[in-house]
């Protein structure tokens, strides 16, 4: 049923979609611009998904004379047209393995699960390079895990970031903040000794993705 497609197997809408996921507070010409398609093209998508309630704009009054800008944003509603990890599930193992073995078994639990991610990742990534081509192999993985990953640099700063628009596994981060603070320990682990990861804004909080700054101390 169309209700359950996932954004790549709806064309251009779901083009849209994805890019206000990863991009947004975005407009209509910006987007437009990175899909090569016509600025009218795409506040039609755009109509069509506030329609659905998976996007909302914001307004950005214009410099000197001129109309605001709209600027789009994805609500809560479209996360069910990512990945979600089957999220329902994950909720529930965690709720019964606190139940079963308590706090203390589930947090070795956690560490058992980074552990395992620690390995894999390392088979992936090649230590002796670079830090930023080790941050890009890293977003690679976790782009695939359905993390909508990329790496940017801090337009002030010029620091790496790793972006995540997206998190698969947010249900069961809502009743499990160990899983979330085990993520912080796995990127510094699979990065190198004395890289430094700072979380700078949290999905989990209302924030549109976690944005994480990676610094060599």
């Amino acid at each position: 049923m169309a209700e359950n497609r996932k954004p790549a197997e709806e064309g251009g809408r779901g083009a849209v979609l994805s890019l206000v996921k990863r991009f947004g507070p975005v407009s209509a010409d910006a987007l437009a611009g990175r899909l090569k398609l016509t600025s009218m093209a795409v506040r039609q998508h755009l109509q069509s998904l506030e329609h659905e309630g998976l996007v909302r704009y914001t307004e950005k009054k214009a410099n000197g004379r001129g109309r605001p800008s709209k600027l789009w944003s994805t609500t809560s509603a479209s996360d069910a047209r990512f990945a979600d990890a089957h999220s329902a599930l994950a909720s529930d193992l965690v709720f019964q393995m606190r139940k079963m073995f308590g706090e203390r078994g589930l947090d070795r639990i956690l560490k058992l699960r980074t552990a395992a991610q620690e390995k894999s990742y390392r088979a992936e990534m090649e230590p002796k390079r670079s830090l930023e081509t080790r941050l890009k192999a890293l977003a690679r993985i976790r782009d695939r895990e359905g993390y909508m990953a990329e790496v940017r640099r801090d337009p002030e700063t010029g620091d790496l970031l790793l972006v995540e628009n997206h998190c698969p596994v947010c249900a069961a981060a809502r009743i499990c903040t160990g899983l979330c603070r085990e993520e912080l320990a796995l990127f510094e682990r699979v990065l190198g000794r004395g890289v430094r990861v700072e979380r700078l804004t949290h999905i989990l909080v209302g924030a549109g993705r976690c944005t994480y700054r990676i610094r060599e101390a």
